[in-house]
């Protein structure tokens, strides 16, 4: 019996149990279609980095006499054209429990026809819509979930497989293609899965153990960056809790709040672009086609913490995780922008863009998401600034107009002698903004 390995978000050949589940059968044929309705509104970070995770699975699989077969269109006629050349007798794949996934792999089970497809595990430790309240209801809370999903453990690693899988290579493939123009500068971490297993050992060597006092600290640069791996399944987060010990709780939070809101889009999937607290929709926004919003987007705020994350980005594809909530907090509470404009720029831009967690990072941040009191959360660009990057490191590193100046300083360029020239003036006055939003929320409420 031939099976189709169809390959989404879980791009490697290690704890793998779709890969496990087709291969028992007999021959096995590794296919990825490039789906327009994903790369379209993907960010050139994130494409390429996708491209070049296939080239490295690729070239893992032509390494074990096999090879990955491509295909460009849409999944519901792609998929049944390889069956068919294949004479498959079964497509498996891992779960996709995404607003479009879903919808994507019913159309394409109908497809099939009389052949089936087949889903073992999912691109999380426990599925979306397992852990739920004791009522079945699912989980709007973290902290509820976190006891729940940790009560509810999850299965160990599956095993390499033994002998050789028979990789079927003689079907016609198009070639990946070759990276879109990515922005200047811009560097991307190495792709793949030998990748995110080096990059997941040095750091569980190196960082690991003071995660818990460093992580809120983008001076120290001491976070995993496992999350594009995670993103594209290069390795799967069982593989990480199973390396993870007793002292490691606050790093197997990070993973479960991964998980919660995966949880929470599978349950609510219109919050990918709805608000999750309705009654703040009718809030008074201002319009994002602003200069305000212009200067945030390039990180010309003349508040140098948010300029800082927002070059970050820009320059990396990625930011760190206490400054994603800082911009955002800038955005929608000092700038008083809607939150989907910010989290529509995050996931152009983002190379780890990830629907669940973005959108609901955003919400949360943006007092309209699942934390059940957020209205008054309102962060201040420089007390942030001066507690979480003390001596400027970080400000200096991604603002050079700034480089000159020493120390704390650094946070608050306006109340120098003598302001460096080069760097715009503040855009707004947080203390009056601040009760801007304040009074604005409490309208909507």
């Amino acid at each position: 019996m031939t099976s189709v390995l169809w390959l989404r978000r879980d791009l490697r050949l290690r704890d793998h149990p779709a890969l496990h589940a087709a291969a028992k059968d007999g021959p096995v044929v590794a296919l990825f279609v490039l789906d327009p309705a994903l790369l379209k509104p993907a960010g050139a970070p994130r494409v390429a980095f996708l491209y070049r995770t296939l080239r490295a699975l690729d070239a893992d699989l032509r390494s074990r006499g096999g090879r990955l077969i491509v295909r460009r269109g849409d999944p519901v006629n792609a998929v049944p054209g390889v069956v068919r050349e294949s004479g498959a007798d079964a497509v498996h794949v891992s779960a996709d429990f995404g607003p479009y996934g879903r919808a994507r792999d019913e159309a394409v089970a109908t497809a099939l026809g009389d052949v089936p497809l087949v889903r073992t595990g999912s691109p999380y430790a426990v599925a979306p819509g397992r852990v739920t309240k004791s009522d079945g209801k699912p989980f709007t809370v973290y902290t509820p979930f976190y006891r729940a999903w940790m009560s509810h453990e999850w299965r160990a690693p599956a095993l390499a497989i033994t002998g050789r899988v028979d990789w079927r290579t003689d079907l016609a493939s198009v070639d990946i293609p070759a990276d879109p123009a990515l922005p200047a500068g811009l560097t991307l971490p190495d792709a793949g899965e030998d990748a995110a297993l080096k990059t997941w050992k040095a750091y569980r060597t190196r960082d690991l153990a003071s995660y818990p006092e460093s992580r809120d600290r983008p001076d120290l640069d001491r976070t995993s960056r496992m999350s594009v791996y995670l993103k594209w399944g290069c390795i799967h987060p069982r593989t990480m809790l199973h390396d993870l010990g007793p002292g490691d709780d606050t790093f197997r939070q990070e993973i479960a709040w991964r998980e919660f809101y995966a949880a929470v889009l599978y349950a609510w999937p219109a919050s990918a672009r709805e608000y999750f607290q309705p009654q703040l929709a009718a809030m008074d926004y201002a319009r994002p086609t602003s200069t305000a919003f212009t200067a945030w987007r390039e990180g010309r705020t003349g508040y140098p913490i948010v300029d800082a994350g927002m070059r970050q980005l820009l320059g990396e594809g990625w930011m760190h995780n206490r400054l994603r909530m800082i911009v955002a907090s800038f955005l929608v509470k000092d700038l008083h922008i809607e939150w989907q404009h910010g989290a529509r720029h995050f996931m152009r831009h983002l190379v780890d863009g990830d629907l669940a967690s973005n959108q609901h990072g955003w919400q949360w941040t943006a007092g309209t998401g699942t934390d059940p009191a957020p209205y008054y959360r309102v962060f201040n660009p420089v007390l942030q600034g001066q507690k979480f990057d003390p001596d400027g490191t970080y400000v200096r590193r991604w603002v050079p107009e700034l480089r000159a100046v020493e120390g704390k300083a650094v946070h608050e360029p306006w109340a120098l002698a003598d302001p460096p020239a080069d760097y715009p003036e503040r855009i707004v006055d947080h203390a009056v903004e601040r009760q801007e939003a304040l009074a604005r929320y409490q309208a909507a409420k």
